[in-house]
């Protein structure tokens, strides 16, 4: 038996924020980082409360690659004010930091809150899934968290919030959308619907990210990416990642590379190794990628050779944006990277992620694959 479930309500459009009016929301507590605040963009959500007649708490300590520490502040602020609902407003980071948060609190005996995103990046699709990544820089280990208590009752897609993230934000988000649709129709427990949203936002990502990267105010491309974020978010939630997730999240945690640019760098390699490209043998996987070259007019005499194409075409979208291609480009010392591969290699073995892998990777393959990161290296 298989099951498909989606228990976000999601609200799309520029002028869709206005329904926040509508929920049942007496007693609200905003989590978003500084910028949010600072900004005034916050506002945007408090005005709508206070038309409402809503009291609310904005916590505004989120930082990237959110920390226990700072999900443990903001429980202990909810504790002090006694919400009845959480409203996320950022990225990946304060989606993150509100879905553990409000887990936490309610396993603490607290009655479950109502929980809301507003995504400002089109990346993370944390708006829909049952996933928050929190960091414990100590450790310098990140850990996804699973839980169905932790899907968003409400989602908002206002591409408003979107048309002031710098290019290089977009072109990271962007690249951690089409990691996650990828990833997602790759799976072990891909299914037809799975395949239906990867499918989508894989052709919108394709039709319109370089143009939001280089055109931001552009707000039909900004909502198309949104939309295309939540699609792949909705695809994973149901289908689960891969190793390229499970690579980034050490990686990432390793040297402090945003996620999506971690996604993107170790994207095309992870084609290669789950497709088989480099092997005198051929994979499954092989034909999953294949498809999605297919669907994006890819097409070469073999199977091997249309997915060779499909990563070529990855690397020069890569190019376009803007996007470096090997790890010495983001400023890590080679030699300190190199060191390090055989530790990473052994947390994202263990990576939750890994498990849906098409292909199953030992830690050799793992550290390899981090290897060809290294320019001039193996």
């Amino acid at each position: 038996m298989e099951q498909f479930v989606m228990n976000t309500k999601v609200y799309m459009g520029s002028s869709c924020l206005d329904q926040i009016k509508e929920l049942p929301v007496n007693k609200a507590y905003i989590i978003c980082d500084p910028f949010m605040a600072q900004s005034g963009k916050v506002s945007m959500i408090t005005d709508l409360l206070t038309e409402k007649g809503s009291s609310f708490e904005v916590f505004s300590e989120v930082v990237p690659d959110p920390t226990i520490e700072v999900v443990s502040r903001a429980i202990g602020n909810m504790q002090s004010f006694g919400p009845d609902a959480i409203i996320a407003l950022g990225g990946g980071s304060a989606i993150d930091t509100a879905k553990a948060a409000s887990h936490i609190y309610t396993q603490m005996g607290n009655a479950k809150l109502y929980l809301v995103a507003v995504p400002t990046t089109s990346g993370t699709g944390s708006e829909v899934t049952n996933f928050s990544v929190i960091s414990d820089p100590e450790a310098q280990a990140k850990y996804p968290l699973r839980s169905d208590s932790m899907v968003p009752d409400a989602a908002f897609l206002d591409p408003r919030f979107t048309v002031s993230v710098p290019p290089h934000i977009t072109a990271d988000t962007g690249m951690d959308v089409l990691t996650h649709a990828l990833e997602a129709y790759a799976s072990t427990s891909a299914g037809d619907f799975t395949d239906a949203f990867a499918e989508k936002a894989v052709k919108l990502v394709w039709g319109y990210l370089a143009r939001t990267v280089e055109e931001g105010s552009d707000l039909e491309a900004r909502t198309h990416m949104h939309n295309a974020s939540c699609l792949a978010g909705v695809a994973f939630n149901g289908a689960g990642l891969g190793l390229c997730h499970s690579m980034a999240h050490a990686l990432g945690a390793k040297f402090h590379i945003p996620h999506g640019r971690s996604n993107a760098i170790l994207l095309p390699h992870i084609i290669s190794f789950n497709a088989g490209l480099e092997d005198a043998g051929e994979y499954e996987a092989c034909k999953r990628y294949m498809a999605i070259a297919n669907m994006l007019g890819i097409a070469a005499g073999t199977d091997k050779a249309t997915v060779h194409g499909l990563v070529r075409h990855i690397k020069n979208l890569m190019n376009k944006i803007k996007i470096p291609q090997q790890i010495t480009e983001l400023n890590v010392d080679r030699d300190e990277f190199l060191q390090a591969v055989e530790e990473m290699a052994e947390k994202a073995l263990h990576d939750n992620c890994t498990l849906t892998n098409p292909r199953v990777p030992t830690a050799e393959d793992i550290a390899n694959i981090y290897r060809k990161l290294c320019k001039g290296g193996f």
